[in-house]
């Protein structure tokens, strides 16, 4: 039993790192319910109430990294909040529509057409803010790995 919960709980991590790539996988969850199979299989005793603190501290921080590394990326490179839109939902239909490649140029082209049809930015600026979605979402994917890496640690370090 002991082996399978140790299977669920790798499992839960590499899902929520796997989260970093396709954003329609919540991946701090993941490293949650990870959290959640250790307390069940062996014991929340471990667990204490200060772990649980730092790990939703974390959890916060991980939300607002995420947010403010493509709100900052857009914003240096001159773009406005219809690119910031268009990034958001260019990052979450890219990965369907064109699967592996997607993650990039979903938000690339969602920034562009935001800036380039909403705002009638002429083409240089749409393209200019579309890489700052780029930037931004390239700052988020490694600051979010980071962090993620920081909170199993953390845990290991619990148990």
């Amino acid at each position: 039993m002991e082996i399978i919960a140790w299977i669920l709980i790798i499992i839960s991590f590499i899902v929520g790192f796997i989260g970093l790539i396709y954003p329609i996988i919540p991946s701090v969850l993941f490293l949650l319910i990870g959290f959640i199979v250790y307390g069940l299989f062996f014991s929340f005793f471990e667990l204490t109430w200060w772990f649980w603190l730092i790990e939703i501290l974390f959890v916060l921080l991980l939300f607002t990294a995420d947010t403010l590394a493509n709100l900052i990326g857009i914003k240096k490179f001159g773009g406005t909040k219809a690119g910031l839109w268009g990034s958001t939902i260019g990052l979450i239909l890219g990965p369907f529509v064109i699967p592996i490649a997607g993650i990039i140029t979903g938000p690339f082209i969602g920034a562009m057409i935001g800036e380039f049809i909403i705002t009638k930015r002429d083409f240089k600026q749409a393209v200019k803010a579309a890489v700052g979605s780029l930037v931004g979402l390239l700052t988020s994917v490694v600051t979010k790995g980071i962090l993620q890496i920081v909170m199993i640690i953390i845990f290991f370090i619990a148990i």
